[in-house]
Protein backbone atom coordinates (compact mmCIF):
# COMPACT_ATOMS: atom_id res chain seq x y z
CA UNK A 1 0.00 0.00 0.00
CA UNK A 2 1.41 3.71 -0.88
CA UNK A 3 2.09 6.27 1.54
CA UNK A 4 -1.09 8.00 -0.20
CA UNK A 5 -3.33 5.63 -0.02
CA UNK A 6 -2.12 4.78 3.68
CA UNK A 7 -3.38 8.23 4.45
CA UNK A 8 -6.64 7.44 2.77
CA UNK A 9 -7.37 4.76 4.72
CA UNK A 10 -6.38 6.44 8.22
CA UNK A 11 -8.32 9.47 8.09
CA UNK A 12 -11.94 7.78 8.44
CA UNK A 13 -10.50 5.98 10.81
CA UNK A 14 -9.07 9.13 12.97
CA UNK A 15 -12.45 11.07 12.23
CA UNK A 16 -14.40 7.94 13.53
CA UNK A 17 -12.52 7.77 16.65
CA UNK A 18 -12.52 11.51 17.33
CA UNK A 19 -16.52 11.18 17.39
CA UNK A 20 -16.48 7.97 19.01
CA UNK A 21 -14.64 9.44 22.56
CA UNK A 22 -16.77 12.15 22.04
CA UNK A 23 -20.05 10.19 22.11
CA UNK A 24 -18.64 8.00 24.89
CA UNK A 25 -17.48 11.11 27.50
CA UNK A 26 -21.17 12.74 26.34
CA UNK A 27 -19.42 15.93 24.88
CA UNK A 28 -22.10 14.64 22.02
CA UNK A 29 -25.45 14.93 24.18
CA UNK A 30 -28.22 12.23 23.80
CA UNK A 31 -30.44 13.01 21.65
CA UNK A 32 -28.14 15.80 19.15
CA UNK A 33 -28.19 15.49 15.67
CA UNK A 34 -24.77 14.42 13.79
CA UNK A 35 -24.41 15.45 10.08
CA UNK A 36 -22.12 14.56 7.53
CA UNK A 37 -21.87 18.30 7.06
CA UNK A 38 -21.22 19.09 10.33
CA UNK A 39 -18.64 16.49 10.52
CA UNK A 40 -16.60 17.67 7.81
CA UNK A 41 -16.62 21.51 8.69
CA UNK A 42 -15.41 20.13 12.14
CA UNK A 43 -12.42 17.67 10.89
CA UNK A 44 -11.50 19.53 7.57
CA UNK A 45 -12.31 16.63 5.40
CA UNK A 46 -13.99 15.68 2.40
CA UNK A 47 -18.73 14.95 3.14
CA UNK A 48 -17.22 11.03 1.82
CA UNK A 49 -14.80 10.40 4.31
CA UNK A 50 -17.08 12.27 6.93
CA UNK A 51 -20.12 9.61 5.51
CA UNK A 52 -17.99 6.68 5.85
CA UNK A 53 -17.22 7.48 9.80
CA UNK A 54 -20.56 8.45 10.41
CA UNK A 55 -21.73 5.39 8.95
CA UNK A 56 -19.82 3.50 10.87
CA UNK A 57 -20.59 4.62 14.18
CA UNK A 58 -24.40 4.09 13.36
CA UNK A 59 -23.62 0.67 12.54
CA UNK A 60 -21.62 0.19 15.95
CA UNK A 61 -25.03 1.68 17.34
CA UNK A 62 -23.30 4.62 18.92
CA UNK A 63 -25.58 6.68 16.13
CA UNK A 64 -29.17 5.85 15.29
CA UNK A 65 -30.62 6.73 12.10
CA UNK A 66 -33.86 5.62 10.39
CA UNK A 67 -35.03 6.34 6.71
CA UNK A 68 -33.87 9.84 5.36
CA UNK A 69 -33.43 10.88 8.58
CA UNK A 70 -30.26 12.56 10.26
CA UNK A 71 -28.45 11.04 12.82
CA UNK A 72 -28.58 10.99 15.83
CA UNK A 73 -26.65 10.16 19.25
CA UNK A 74 -29.52 7.27 21.03
CA UNK A 75 -31.23 9.54 23.75
CA UNK A 76 -32.00 5.64 25.92
CA UNK A 77 -35.14 6.07 28.48
CA UNK A 78 -35.10 4.25 31.83
CA UNK A 79 -37.13 1.34 29.74
CA UNK A 80 -34.38 1.28 27.35
CA UNK A 81 -31.91 0.92 30.20
CA UNK A 82 -33.74 -1.70 32.13
CA UNK A 83 -34.12 -3.52 28.84
CA UNK A 84 -30.76 -3.55 28.19
CA UNK A 85 -29.07 -4.91 30.94
CA UNK A 86 -31.38 -7.63 31.08
CA UNK A 87 -30.89 -8.97 27.99
CA UNK A 88 -26.93 -8.57 28.40
CA UNK A 89 -27.03 -10.17 31.32
CA UNK A 90 -29.17 -13.11 30.09
CA UNK A 91 -26.69 -13.73 27.44
CA UNK A 92 -23.44 -13.08 29.18
CA UNK A 93 -24.49 -15.22 31.92
CA UNK A 94 -24.56 -17.98 29.49
CA UNK A 95 -21.55 -17.36 28.11
CA UNK A 96 -19.30 -17.24 31.44
CA UNK A 97 -20.95 -20.37 32.28
CA UNK A 98 -19.79 -22.05 29.19
CA UNK A 99 -16.00 -20.29 29.72
CA UNK A 100 -15.59 -21.45 32.64
CA UNK A 101 -16.45 -25.01 31.41
CA UNK A 102 -12.69 -24.22 29.49
CA UNK A 103 -11.18 -22.85 33.08
CA UNK A 104 -8.90 -20.70 30.85
CA UNK A 105 -9.61 -17.08 30.45
CA UNK A 106 -8.98 -15.24 27.20
CA UNK A 107 -6.02 -13.05 26.08
CA UNK A 108 -7.71 -10.29 25.30
CA UNK A 109 -9.90 -9.97 28.37
CA UNK A 110 -6.69 -10.31 30.50
CA UNK A 111 -4.96 -7.27 28.62
CA UNK A 112 -8.37 -5.41 29.10
CA UNK A 113 -8.22 -5.86 32.96
CA UNK A 114 -4.54 -4.66 32.60
CA UNK A 115 -5.47 -1.74 31.05
CA UNK A 116 -8.14 -0.97 33.63
CA UNK A 117 -5.60 -1.63 36.05
CA UNK A 118 -2.76 0.36 35.29
CA UNK A 119 -5.46 3.52 34.89
CA UNK A 120 -6.34 2.74 38.56
CA UNK A 121 -2.65 2.81 39.61
CA UNK A 122 -1.84 5.93 37.88
CA UNK A 123 -5.29 7.53 38.68
CA UNK A 124 -6.23 8.11 34.88
CA UNK A 125 -9.81 7.96 34.82
CA UNK A 126 -10.24 9.47 30.93
CA UNK A 127 -13.95 8.17 30.77
CA UNK A 128 -13.67 6.97 27.00
CA UNK A 129 -10.92 4.55 27.32
CA UNK A 130 -11.92 3.16 29.95
CA UNK A 131 -15.37 2.57 29.08
CA UNK A 132 -13.64 1.17 25.44
CA UNK A 133 -11.15 -1.41 27.83
CA UNK A 134 -14.29 -2.25 29.96
CA UNK A 135 -16.60 -3.30 26.94
CA UNK A 136 -13.25 -4.86 25.69
CA UNK A 137 -13.24 -6.93 28.86
CA UNK A 138 -16.71 -8.29 28.71
CA UNK A 139 -16.41 -8.83 24.70
CA UNK A 140 -13.25 -11.40 24.96
CA UNK A 141 -15.29 -13.42 27.36
CA UNK A 142 -17.88 -13.93 25.19
CA UNK A 143 -16.30 -14.24 22.03
CA UNK A 144 -13.84 -16.90 23.89
CA UNK A 145 -16.90 -19.34 24.75
CA UNK A 146 -17.76 -22.13 22.70
CA UNK A 147 -21.06 -20.82 21.18
CA UNK A 148 -21.06 -18.54 18.38
CA UNK A 149 -24.75 -18.00 18.57
CA UNK A 150 -24.31 -16.63 21.98
CA UNK A 151 -21.52 -14.54 21.05
CA UNK A 152 -24.16 -13.05 17.40
CA UNK A 153 -26.53 -11.64 20.27
CA UNK A 154 -23.83 -10.07 22.02
CA UNK A 155 -22.83 -8.16 19.34
CA UNK A 156 -26.13 -6.82 18.46
CA UNK A 157 -26.09 -5.30 22.08
CA UNK A 158 -22.36 -3.71 21.77
CA UNK A 159 -23.27 -0.20 20.57
CA UNK A 160 -26.12 0.06 23.35
CA UNK A 161 -23.97 -1.20 25.53
CA UNK A 162 -21.08 0.87 25.32
CA UNK A 163 -22.95 3.50 25.31
CA UNK A 164 -24.23 2.69 28.84
CA UNK A 165 -21.05 2.32 29.72
CA UNK A 166 -19.66 5.48 28.71
CA UNK A 167 -22.68 6.92 31.17
CA UNK A 168 -21.00 5.16 34.13
CA UNK A 169 -17.75 6.15 33.51
CA UNK A 170 -18.52 9.70 32.42
CA UNK A 171 -20.36 10.14 35.73
CA UNK A 172 -18.13 8.63 37.79
CA UNK A 173 -21.39 6.13 39.07
CA UNK A 174 -18.75 3.13 39.53
CA UNK A 175 -15.75 3.00 41.82
CA UNK A 176 -12.69 2.15 38.95
CA UNK A 177 -11.39 -0.10 41.93
CA UNK A 178 -14.66 -1.67 42.01
CA UNK A 179 -14.66 -2.37 38.54
CA UNK A 180 -11.16 -4.13 38.75
CA UNK A 181 -12.09 -5.95 42.00
CA UNK A 182 -15.09 -7.16 40.33
CA UNK A 183 -13.80 -8.28 36.79
CA UNK A 184 -10.81 -9.58 39.02
CA UNK A 185 -13.62 -12.22 40.32
CA UNK A 186 -14.80 -12.82 37.06
CA UNK A 187 -11.60 -14.26 35.76
CA UNK A 188 -10.49 -16.14 39.12
CA UNK A 189 -13.97 -17.90 39.01
CA UNK A 190 -12.80 -18.57 34.95
CA UNK A 191 -9.86 -20.22 35.61
CA UNK A 192 -10.53 -22.40 38.42
CA UNK A 193 -13.67 -23.45 36.32
CA UNK A 194 -16.53 -22.62 38.54
CA UNK A 195 -19.38 -22.03 36.19
CA UNK A 196 -21.56 -21.14 39.12
CA UNK A 197 -19.61 -18.58 40.55
CA UNK A 198 -18.63 -16.97 37.16
CA UNK A 199 -22.07 -16.92 36.32
CA UNK A 200 -23.29 -15.40 39.79
CA UNK A 201 -20.40 -12.64 39.89
CA UNK A 202 -21.31 -11.50 36.69
CA UNK A 203 -24.71 -10.85 36.95
CA UNK A 204 -24.24 -9.14 40.17
CA UNK A 205 -21.79 -7.05 37.82
CA UNK A 206 -24.15 -6.03 35.83
CA UNK A 207 -27.02 -5.09 38.00
CA UNK A 208 -24.36 -2.93 39.84
CA UNK A 209 -23.72 -1.15 37.35
CA UNK A 210 -27.44 -1.06 35.75
CA UNK A 211 -28.60 -0.02 38.94
CA UNK A 212 -25.71 2.89 39.14
CA UNK A 213 -27.07 4.07 35.81
CA UNK A 214 -30.24 4.00 37.11
CA UNK A 215 -30.43 5.86 39.87
CA UNK A 216 -28.51 8.66 37.97
CA UNK A 217 -31.33 8.50 35.46
CA UNK A 218 -33.77 9.17 38.21
CA UNK A 219 -32.07 11.78 39.77
CA UNK A 220 -31.42 13.81 36.20
CA UNK A 221 -34.75 12.93 34.89
CA UNK A 222 -37.00 13.86 38.27
CA UNK A 223 -40.83 14.08 36.92
CA UNK A 224 -42.00 17.71 37.22
CA UNK A 225 -44.89 18.16 40.06
CA UNK A 226 -48.13 19.04 38.50
CA UNK A 227 -49.55 22.55 39.57
CA UNK A 228 -51.21 23.16 42.83
CA UNK A 229 -54.74 23.94 42.78
CA UNK A 230 -56.50 26.73 44.06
Amino acid sequence: MTAEALAVTRVPDAVYEALRESILTQHEAPGSAVTEQAIADRFGVARPTAKVALERLVADGLLRRTAHKTARVPELSRDDIVDLYAARATVEVAALRNLADSGQAPADALAAQRTLSDALASDDASAAPLARADVAFHRALVEAQRSPRLARLHALLMGEIELCTGQVQSHRLLALGDVVDQHQGILDAVSRGDAHAAAHLTRDHIEGARDRLLGHYDRTHAPTSPPKKD
